[in-house]
């Protein structure tokens, strides 16, 4: 199976989709599903996946503004409803936003400028060739017209008579050109940018579930009338785990308050699971299941195993979902990754046409991976069914904590013959870990392999991946198994180097084409970041995924990662301050899962509550994060878990310690 038919199953790009002539009666010009104009000025694009963090609405409007040319903010955002037969897929995922995005909706602002030109040229009897197009104003010499003054002749064009011709790399004026911000940013930062977790529609209920008490654990019995007693409190279910998320007991409340107190009033039993589960056992049965050392071309000289842990989401906004089941259909309003790929779920299980299946998308604070997990919807939809009324299931931080499609465990162990100079000839790489349980098809080490190999180096050698069964549920978390697999294997690139007293760029560098992309980035941050400092240690690693490279060098001094450099190379940049956003946020997730954070579980259950003990790194331990963008003529690459696997690797490396797993310095599991 290729790479890139992984997340979400087969890619639909949807094509330009003509609307009916209501729309261009009412004088609006809708040439395709993407893109409108109407008769008042206005030009709105539709947004057909989701924004995770990612700033995928950024760039929606920055590709509109562009070819229609007219300036960002003269283009208003619509976040599209699940629909993946209108839209096609709409999953956000494998870092594949922008990749996916640019075509299809390039063309589409391109096709809406390219009929408003004809529409104008045709009013004045001039070839097409000799107008143009800028600011909302279409000129002929000394002739003009706005945009809004053609919508009903545009409306009346063919799309399918009318060359369309994309604007010029060399002639962009907004995309990779301009310091614009998020489009939404001041909303967000000013608390006005509305989150699954803002949303209320009227008469909405509140619901929070009371949770297994063990890995694996069911409902035995429940006593539920002291929660129903409780002020404000509607409704106690049980929750069945085979059709409503995790299972557990909802209780159903006026207010959040009301609720929690519902549910610290519930006497609930549980049976069955594994009530005696620890993670430390979970890592030395991996670490025993590894595969054997396959038959070297000469003697290994070097072999080292590195352990990693469990990793939760642990988003900025905890797990929510809400919605309105109804006799007429459903609705739901929910920070998902996947909206179309949701409503099908939703329909297929309720037996409903997916005609009568609303899925509204919200922003979404944070997760990359968490939003594609079904179970808090599933949880909403059960509560609604049973209150009669709108209901939002909402996950405290212990839940989302304790309760998380978790990043598996994984042991891996590399293995590696070298030269006189100490330069690796051939590896070895062996890895134990589990699947994705969110997602069948990633019980398959092929699948596991094709989506985390990516050993960028002209060293041969073998790979090989064994599965175990995952004892706690798992699922997408930023990187995927690459963050898996390029940990090893850049820090044990790290540690030849050091053993062969060799520079780590310079090793890198023998070992990449001198043409390759990988190479170019690779010098490039190697020269921002200059000569290691005294009383410095430095860490280096790269990374070829998604369509894009990078490079990067961790400088670390008392213990701390003081710089990180990072040069990348995502074909054109599209948003200068995206990229370097995306880079720095990668960068503060490796300096706390290196550092520190890790999901640990004892007697059955996750030991992990919140913050307090799942240590995620604070302002005080960021460091100076410098971003050089290398462009190129590569088609557009993904970036949102570009960074993570090279940056952990990196810091890693950069404490001077000796890796054998994350994090660095403490007992993993």
């Amino acid at each position: 199976m290729k790479r890139r038919t992984f997340l979400g199953g087969v890619l639909v790009v949807s094509a330009p989709i003509a609307l009916p002539a209501s729309a261009e009666a009412a004088g609006e010009f809708a040439p395709n599903v993407f893109v409108r104009l109407d008769d008042r000025g206005r030009i709105t694009t539709t947004v057909p996946t989701p924004d995770c963090g990612q700033g995928v609405r950024t760039i929606v409007g920055l590709l509109v503004a562009e070819e229609l040319a007219v300036g960002p903010g003269d283009v208003r955002l619509e976040q599209a409803p699940g629909d993946a037969q209108r839209f096609g897929w709409q999953g956000v995922g494998n870092s594949y936003s922008a990749r996916h995005l640019t075509g299809p909706i390039r063309t589409a602002a391109a096709t809406a400028r390219c009929l408003l030109v004809a529409a104008a040229a045709g009013r004045w009897g001039v070839p097409v060739a000799e107008c143009t197009a800028r600011d909302g104003v279409v000129r002929h010499g000394r002739r003009a017209v706005r945009y809004r003054n053609l919508v009903r002749d545009a409306a009346a064009l063919d799309p399918a008579t009318v060359p369309v011709a994309l604007t010029p790399r060399e002639n962009w004026r907004l995309l990779g050109r301009t310091g614009a911000g998020r489009v939404d940013a001041k909303a967000i930062v000013t608390g006005k940018a509305r989150y699954g977790i803002d949303t209320r529609p009227a008469g909405t209920l509140v619901a929070v579930v009371s949770r297994p008490q063990w890995i694996g654990a069911v409902v035995d019995s429940v006593d539920d009338s002291a929660a129903r007693a409780v002020p404000g409190v509607v409704a106690v279910t049980t929750l069945d785990p085979a059709t409503s998320g995790q299972g557990g007991v909802a209780v159903i409340a006026r207010s959040m308050p009301e609720a929690l107190r519902g549910r610290e009033a519930l006497r609930v039993t549980w049976r069955g699971g594994t009530p005696d589960a620890d993670s430390r056992v979970w890592s030395a049965e991996l670490e025993s299941a590894l595969p054997a050392v396959p038959a070297a071309p000469g003697p290994v000289s070097f072999e080292a195993v590195y352990r990693l842990p469990l990793l939760a989401h642990a988003p900025m906004e905890p797990t929510n979902a809400t919605a309105h089941l109804t006799a007429d259909g459903l609705t739901v309003w929910v920070p998902t990754q996947d909206p179309g790929g949701l409503r099908n779920v939703l329909a297929g299980q309720l037996g409903l046409d997916p005609a009568r299946v609303r899925v509204e998308v919200t922003l979404a604070g944070g997760a990359f991976g968490g939003r594609g997990d079904p179970a808090p919807v599933l949880e909403a939809v059960a509560c609604s069914r049973v209150a009669g009324a709108p209901v939002s299931v909402m996950w405290t931080r212990d839940d989302d904590m304790r309760h998380d499609a978790y990043r598996p465990m994984s042991v891996h162990r590399l293995s590696a013959v070298v030269d006189g100079a100490g330069v690796p000839t051939w590896r070895a790489h062996g890895i134990a870990t589990w699947p994705l349980t969110l997602l069948p098809f990633f019980d398959n080490p092929e699948v596991v392999k094709a989506n985390g190999d990516h050993f960028p180096y002209a060293v041969p050698g073998k790979v090989d991946v064994v599965l175990r069964p995952a004892p706690v549920r798992t699922g997408f978390w930023r990187a995927v198994y690459a963050g898996h697999f390029q940990y090893a294997e850049e820090n044990f690139l790290s540690a030849l180097a050091r053993r062969a007293g060799l520079d780590q760029v310079d090793l890198r560098r023998r070992l990449l084409p001198a043409d390759s992309r990988l190479r170019r980035v690779l010098d490039a941050a190697a020269a921002r970041a200059g000569a290691v400092r005294s009383g410095f240690t430095r860490g280096v690693a790269c990374h070829d995924d998604y369509g894009s490279v990078i490079a990067v060098i961790a400088d670390s001094s008392e213990g701390r990662v003081r710089k990180v450099t990072a040069a990348v190379d995502v074909g054109p940049p599209l948003h200068l301050s995206g990229v370097r956003a995306q880079v720095e946020g990668a960068v503060m997730d490796a300096v706390s899962t290196v550092s520190g954070a890790q999901i640990t579980v004892r007697e059955g259950r996750v030991v992990q509550s919140s913050f307090a003990d799942y240590a995620w790194a604070r302002i005080d331990r960021a460091p100076d994060v410098d971003v050089v963008i290398v462009p190129s003529d590569a088609p557009v690459g993904g970036l949102g878990e570009l960074a993570y696997p090279p940056a952990a690797a990196a810091i890693a490396s950069a404490t001077g310690q000796t890796v054998t797993g994350m994090p660095v310095g403490v007992e993993v599991g």
